[in-house]
Order: structure tokens, then sequence, then C-alpha cells
């Protein structure tokens, strides 16, 4: 599996992605997730030309994504609006790989975590957030932007279902390297499609 910078012509490809990656939620009663549309071409755009869209692409196949991560930054972390892995590529460490990628990003732009939103009960939400390194916030621990981010999934309904705010720390270069950390040996894999919790306010962060 590889990753590399989105390009112009991917970008339907993510809203597909989008879409396939939502499917699983109808399964646990939450058919308005599954339902949600996906990111706005240009909102995919925007974030392409910022540099912080990113794909996942295998290895000896044709170029066309299989995963995507979208972020920006929000009170000096790098908010990882959207991550989503298609269920066909699911539980390869694709999403971390991305989370990866963001966290390299966000060392060389001075940033010292990464933060997200998700679901609080979605097996393949903050539980998996949690493998991977991620903290939950308490209410006091949200920055002014958090808080808004927040705001805005309680407008769009997304309060229906409990969700939090996570954060995963980015060591300095040469401090812990690109990372984020490796996976217990003896956690256990949650079930269902890896990871996305519908979060751009809406999935995240599947």
């Amino acid at each position: 599996m590889r990753i590399r910078p989105a390009a112009p012509g991917d970008l339907p490809a993510l809203q597909e992605i989008e879409r396939a990656a939502g499917a699983p939620f109808r399964d646990l009663g939450m058919p308005e997730v599954a339902d949600d549309a996906p990111p706005a071409l240009d909102t995919l755009e925007r974030h392409r030309r910022a540099h912080r869209c990113w794909v996942a692409v295998e290895d000896g196949r044709e170029d066309r994504p299989v995963a995507y991560l979208i972020a920006e930054p929000v009170d000096g972390a790098l908010h990882v609006e959207q991550v989503s892995v298609h269920p066909a590529a699911a539980r390869r460490g694709v999403g971390r790989a991305l989370l990866a990628r963001a966290a390299d990003r966000a060392r060389a732009d001075g940033l010292t975590a990464l933060t997200l939103t998700t679901f609080a009960e979605v097996p393949w939400n903050a539980p998996y957030y949690a493998r991977l390194g991620f903290r939950t916030l308490s209410e006091a621990e949200l920055t002014p932007g958090l808080r808004r981010i927040r705001a805005e999934e309680a407008a769009h309904g997304l309060d229906r279902w409990p969700r939090v705010c996570m954060r995963a720390a980015v060591p300095p270069a040469g401090r812990g390297g690109a990372e984020l950390p490796e996976r217990r040996p003896d956690a256990q894999v949650p079930p269902g499609p890896e990871p996305g919790s519908g979060q751009d306010y809406r999935r995240q962060v599947r």
C-alpha cells in the first residue's frame, strides 16, 4: 500500500470511497449517517490545493485510491476532518498509514498533535483511535476551534449518537519518529471497517 498526495482526477473516487465506507453504519441503526452525502468536490479540491489531502493506493495495481484523509490546522493541531477506507481495503492498516502521513505533515508544520471528532460507541471509531494512541478530551480540554466543530456537528444532527473529541500528540522530529504508536500485541482489532467515523461533521472519522 502506498500513500501519496491526492491528484485532481482522484476526487470523484474519494466520493465513492466515502459512500462505501458509510454503508456499515446502516447495520448499527444509523441510516442518516450511512446516507449522508460525501464531501463536495470543491471541498476536496480546497484540501488538495492546501496539500492536506492524501490517498492510499494499492501497490502493483491501477493507481486508484482505496482510502483518503483530509485535514486542516485547528488551534495548533492538525485536525483530521475525514479519514475513510473502502471496505474492500479494510483491516490492512490503511487508516493507520494515512494518519501517520498526517502526523508527518503536522510535524513539518510545527503542529504538536492530531485531533479528530468521532462516534464514541462505534467499534471502528473511538475504540479504533484509542488503540492508535488517541485519547478522549474532556469538555474542559476542548479548544475554541474544537468547540466550534462540535457545535457544527450538533447542528448537523450528529449528536443523536454520542460523539467525542480525541487527540494524539505528535513528537518533534528525532523524538519518536513519524508514526503513531504501534497497536499493542494483545489489542483486539475492532469488528467492522477500518476506520472512519464520519467526521468532517458528517461521519468521521470512519
